[in-house]
């Protein structure tokens, strides 16, 4: 293969999931009203990924935290994966299964948003933090690859971006961070309108009563680049089978 073919088959690749991922990203609007409601309020963002997923979402926390564009107050939002004395203690003392959910625990409250990334959707450290997310009260969202998968499944609400290729799903999952973003601050000023004892705060997805499936063993963690070492599942969501409905 060349170096025109290798470009023109991963830009092929790209192009392919961009009008399918399109109708995907339409849920970011409503992610972005809920995560500034949450944020102005108070509230807090916890984020996390492993390899390649770990790095976009410290990418994220540095968009609220910093700025996107426009100086404006600094948000709450902290990656997990970035406390690398808490990550280190407590995968040494607890086991890697636990490096997130320990911190979901100690950092969540709530109606805080936890946010989880990975092209694979079967991180088990990643399952674990979502089923601490939810014993703590927290909303659990998730950008994953294609679903079902058992992350997108353990989540409130999911963006799935529907590619076989986990490095087109890792440049779709930085567009869906930068849309984020974008929303968050376009809802901002409206939100500061209102009185604090205002509506609750608006949900991105709807709720119903969630029982979680059993966490699979082992790792199961992206690869040494944040990659799965397996197949992603078939395309679109299908039915989750958790007893909760997602919008």
């Amino acid at each position: 293969m060349t170096r025109h073919d290798t470009l023109d088959a991963h830009l092929s690749g790209l192009a392919a999931a961009l009008l399918p991922y399109r109708r995907e990203a339409e849920r970011l609007a409503s992610w972005g009203t809920e995560l500034a409601w949450t944020l102005a309020r108070g509230g807090r963002l916890l984020v996390a990924g492993n390899g390649g997923s770990a790095a976009e979402a410290q990418h994220l926390t540095a968009e609220l935290v910093g700025k996107l564009r426009d100086d404006r107050e600094p948000l709450s939002a902290i990656a997990l994966h970035a406390e690398t004395s808490a990550l280190t203690a407590i995968g040494n003392d607890y086991g890697y299964d636990e490096v997130f959910a320990r911190q979901v625990r100690a950092h969540g409250r709530p109606d805080d948003i936890l946010l989880l990334l990975s092209t694979s959707g079967t991180s088990t450290n990643l399952l674990t933090a979502a089923q601490a997310g939810h014993d703590t009260g927290l909303r659990c969202w998730a950008f994953t690859g294609p679903a079902p998968n058992p992350l997108a499944d353990r989540c409130h609400d999911v963006l799935a971006v529907p590619s076989p290729d986990s490095q087109v799903v890792q440049e779709l999952h930085l567009v869906s961070t930068h849309l984020l973003c974008e929303y968050v601050d376009q809802a901002l000023p409206l939100i500061r309108q209102l009185p604090t004892a205002s509506v609750p705060a608006p949900r991105a997805g709807t709720f119903a009563r969630w029982a979680p499936p059993p966490v699979p063993t082992g790792t199961g963690r992206d690869g040494a680049n944040g990659h799965p070492t397996n197949g992603h599942g078939a395309n679109g969501h299908g039915s989750t089978g958790t007893g909760w409905v997602r919008s």
